[in-house]
């Protein structure tokens, strides 16, 4: 691992804890007083300011400590959070966010625009009014790169109180290769305690010639002054630990702990004895003196230090070896509480998955055909076995790429925070089916859609106070966020409680400007539909929010874009729900394979419900038939792509039925199961009906993936009485 994939890796992480310690700030506006939420705040900013001090960025180190301070003033009991203090936090993690983003472009920080550092400083001495003196607890603002191994006495005192934790470091050969310097860990230690002396251990240093320049051959005995805990302090050595001996003794330890990790280091007995006098933790005391380390004057010191006589460490070992160092802190643990054992893979590694084995299926399939075309049974069973693997590969992958729309959802607490108060109304938003998951580039693609949807209902459907009150409704007003399954598609709903479409008005508005002809009568359903015409608006001001007729129809368009549709449902007066239902996956699905003369079309399974005969007594001026008792509107594809030649005598129709609506495909051939890659249509093909992709058969052929979302829409819209016959019975 090089320092660029450890970098990353320490991107990634921030922008998870900004993430979390947003959702926290969100929360604590409720409850103040939540200990747990508090502490949540705390421990990702500390964790950012940890790792972004072992990696030298002293921009992040020192204004994160001022932050972490007044948060400590909060745990503490000494602040209390309120409005204010929650949106100046807010505002905190805004500009780490952006700190973070120019270290993601640029792989450091030492540029950073003008205006940037202005807003740190700006929000740095907003944050100091909060703490009791003025400054923080420990001036981590100040850290830099000059802070080196060489500038730490090698024989001071501790701090008062005559207490510190003594370190046992022995870096690993590959430390530098893997891109960690050890001198930055002395950096962030230092941003939460003090190197009080440090001894280095050069028994491992090879002769000049024989130095690799990339090798770490260094090992430190360090005392350090701290109030930090254990865990704290291990969280300094989270990326070396694995290839590093790192030991740690708490203050005040017995005898025989020092004493056995001296038997464990790998140095000299006597040596290593030397080196504990030198950091002040043993002290060369008389041998009369108690078990428990006593504070003596060291020379040169001006402070008192913690100390074992040497006569007791003649004493046999009879305690196990100093605890070696936990895989991660205790904070980290609780703060991720939903994370187990994760390997972060590269998109682009997923999706080269994907289409190898999208290659794979149409080499399957070809394979599977020439089988059956050959009547050999060992043939065909070996295929049918192949087939079966190739299915249980392809849905492990796509699981590979589901991930939970909650997070997404998530996102627009703070929106909907932002937009209600430049609103000025109260408004709450409600999320439920967080844990659905979908494709990860299908909820990439989908935030912006939801954003304009949650931000039109903020500003259109929910009214004023005084407006809701007089229509006994209770002033805060609710925006919902809902994701659920529904066979192999997710449907995601963006309601309110607020006033409603007034479909006279909008009516009113299309007539004007010419979308709809005057004295045109169109179901209700339609008309509403007419806000998802480009450049059309029936708000009466323009604001920062909207008005401007610019959004609704993109939404629309990037919906379809992901082979998705909208529908909107109103009430006047009671409120508004927008319904998206977009497919699971983009890449593969399971398809029904007809035909129509030579032709070949794919259907997707989920939306097959039956295959019938059609009755030979339909002739070709019937649009629809009799489904046991019901009506059933069918569309003839010979007829929707003008194929020549006479149909065959036997004709079938294939019952498709997608968010409640049911009509019939008449086909020519029912050609069975398969599983389709979808491909996208050129671009010269992007606008026609009725086709959502293409795919590969076996043989080479290609065969069109039928929209039927599409079709059952333009049916609807052909036949407005097959509507009311679809509910009612013959």
């Amino acid at each position: 691992m090089n320092l660029d994939e450890i970098l990353t890796v320490f991107i990634a992480e921030s922008r998870e804890l900004l993430v979390q310690m947003e959702q926290s700030l969100l929360l604590i506006e409720q409850s103040p007083t939540d200990q747990d939420t508090i502490n949540a705040i705390f421990r990702a900013a500390h964790t950012i300011k940890g790792s972004a001090g072992l990696f030298g960025l002293d921009v992040i180190v020192g204004f994160t400590h001022v932050a972490e301070s007044v948060l400590d003033c909060i745990r503490a009991g000494e602040l209390e959070f309120d409005g204010e203090l929650a949106a100046l936090f807010l505002e905190v993690g805004d500009h780490l966010g952006r700190l973070i983003d120019h270290l993601d472009r640029h792989q450091n920080l030492d540029e950073l625009p003008v205006s940037s550092l202005e807003a740190g400083q700006a929000l740095v001495a907003r944050l100091t009014v909060f703490l009791p003196d003025g400054t923080p607890c420990e001036s981590a603002a100040n850290v830099s790169a000059d802070v080196a191994v060489g500038n730490v006495s090698l024989c001071g005192g501790a701090q008062a109180g005559g207490s510190h934790w003594h370190l046992s470091l022995r870096f690993g050969a590959d430390t530098l290769r893997n891109g960690m310097d050890p001198l930055s860990i002395f950096r962030y230690l230092q941003t939460f305690g003090r190197l009080v002396a440090v001894v280095p251990v050069l028994d491992h240093l090879p002769a000049a010639e024989e130095m690799d320049p990339e090798t770490c051959y260094l090992g430190f005995e360090v005392a350090f002054a701290s109030d930090a805990d254990q865990p704290t302090i291990e969280g300094a050595f989270e990326f070396v630990r694995d290839d590093s001996l790192v030991r740690i003794l708490a203050p005040h330890c017995g005898t025989q702990e020092y004493l056995a990790l001296i038997k464990e280091l790998p140095e000299d007995d006597d040596w290593l004895t030397e080196a504990f006098i030198r950091c002040g933790t043993l002290t060369s005391a008389e041998p009369e003196q108690p078990s428990r380390p006593q504070s003596q004057p060291l020379p040169d010191a001006e402070e008192s230090v913690t100390g074992t006589g040497l006569a007791e460490l003649a004493s046999p070992p009879t305690v196990a070896a100093a605890a070696p160092l936990q895989a991660k802190p205790v904070q980290a643990k609780e703060a991720r509480t939903h994370e187990g054992n994760l390997i972060r893979v590269d998109a682009g590694k997923l999706d080269q998955l994907i289409n190898l084995i999208g290659e794979l299926i149409i080499a399957g399939a070809g394979a599977r055909m020439h089988a059956q075309q050959t009547g050999s049974s060992e043939m065909v069973e070996s295929t049918e076995v192949l087939s079966r693997l190739v299915e249980e590969v392809r849905d492990s992958a796509l699981t590979l790429r589901m991930v939970q729309i909650g997070a997404t959802f998530n996102r627009f607490q703070r929106v909907v925070r932002d937009v209600s108060k430049e609103l000025g109304k109260d408004i709450q938003l409600t999320i439920s089916g967080g844990e659905t998951e979908l494709d990860k580039t299908v909820v990439e693609r989908i935030g912006d859609p939801l954003t304009h949807l949650v931000r039109n209902a903020m500003d259109h459907g929910i009214e004023p106070a005084p407006v809701r009150r007089a229509n006994g409704k209770p002033e805060q007003g609710r925006v919902t966020l809902n994701a659920y399954h529904e066979a192999s598609s997710i449907v995601i709903e963006v309601s309110d409680d607020g006033g409603g479409l007034n479909a006279e008005k909008i009516l009113s508005k299309a007539i004007q400007r010419g979308l709809v002809a005057e004295g045109q009568t169109l179901p209700e359903r339609d008309i509403l539909n007419l806000i998802f015409e480009p450049g059309f608006s029936t708000a009466e001001q323009v604001s920062n929010l909207s008005g401007r007729g610019v959004g609704m129809d993109v939404v629309k368009r990037n919906i379809t874009a992901l082979r998705g549709t909208i529908e909107l449902e109103s009430e006047l007066g009671v409120g508004t729900c927008i319904r998206i239902r977009l497919p699971l996956t983009l890449a593969i699905i399971d398809g029904f394979l007809i035909g129509v003369g030579q032709a070949g079309y794919v259907v997707p399974l989920d939306m097959v419900e039956e295959c019938i005969e059609l009755d030979s007594c339909a002739g070709t001026d019937r649009e629809y038939l009799d489904l046991r008792g019901d009506v059933l509107p069918f569309i003839r594809l010979r007829d929707l792509f003008e194929h020549e030649g006479t149909p065959p005598r036997r004709e079938n129709v294939v019952v498709v039925s997608y968010a409640g609506i049911r009509a019939g495909l008449v086909v020519d051939q029912l050609m069975g199961e398969f599983q389709t890659v979808i491909k996208p249509l050129g671009k010269l093909f992007e606008g026609a009906s009725g086709m959502g992709g293409f795919t590969i058969l076996g043989s080479g052929a290609v065969a069109l993936i039928l929209d039927i979302p599409g079709l059952l829409n333009q049916l609807a819209q052909r036949r407005p009485r097959d509507r009311v016959y679809a509910t009612q019975p013959a």
